[in-house]
């Protein structure tokens, strides 16, 4: 049985690294990133300025880029960086069970 809140999103194998994957877990849009260099990290799929799927976007340096606007997050912290996000992302924790990715998403 799998522990309380964590979900299987994906197959590592499903995320290149240096790519993005949007995946909809009950009613929550969620982006997985594989980073340079192995690591997974997990955030909101939905731009924080405006309606867009932030897999959509382009992934560069540590920072998903939104397809709208060009809005920047950093997809390890969530965090803004600059005009147009006046907020910041939701991020999720990501680990690795075998071949499988689970996130750990709020109550």
């Amino acid at each position: 049985m799998a522990e309380a809140g964590w979900v299987r999103v994906a197959a590592t194998a499903d995320v290149a690294e240096g790519q993005v994957l949007g995946v909809r877990v009950g009613e929550r849009d969620v982006a997985i990133y594989h980073l340079p260099g192995g690591d997974y990290c997990a955030s909101d799929n939905i731009c924080t300025h405006e309606f867009a799927l932030l897999s959509d976007g382009w992934l560069e340096d540590g920072c998903i880029e939104c397809p709208l606007h060009a809005g920047r997050f950093d997809v390890r912290t969530g965090k803004g960086q600059g005009a147009p996000i006046d907020k910041d992302l939701d991020v999720f924790e990501v680990k690795i069970e075998g071949g499988d990715l689970l996130v750990k998403l709020p109550g």
